[in-house]
């Protein structure tokens, strides 16, 4: 089972008004020069706010929802500080409530340098 980070706001907001693709730009950029692999997606209506335990936070969120998701704790905290106005929390998957994660996954580096939305 896999921990996974992520920060959730209104499609709205996260696309069009937060202008992420520079943000997304840069870290590709970065992790290119470290050959590091990609560990951050964003999606449109992401499918763990179906879960049970999700409810809560799926209730508190503009929708439709869309979510950058990471493996990585320091990212999705340092996007949480410069994006202010998201929820941030964590899940875990495969699980009971989120069997898959093959949709977060399928994402590739070219989808987010064309801002295209896994679905």
């Amino acid at each position: 089972m896999e921990t996974y980070y992520y920060v959730l706001a209104s499609q709205r907001f996260i696309i069009e008004e937060e202008g992420i693709d520079e943000v997304f730009k840069e870290r590709i950029r970065n992790y290119r020069e470290q050959e590091k692999q990609i560990d951050f997606w964003l999606v449109k209506q992401p499918a763990f706010l179906e879960a049970p335990a999700m409810a809560q936070i799926k209730a508190k969120c503009p929708q439709p929802a869309a979510a950058i998701i990471s493996t990585d704790p320091k990212f999705i905290t340092w996007l949480k500080l410069r994006l202010e106005y998201v929820i941030a929390g964590e899940f875990q998957a495969p699980s009971e409530s989120i069997p898959r994660c093959d949709r977060i996954l399928a994402a590739r580096v070219k989808n987010l340098l064309r801002m295209r939305i896994v679905q």
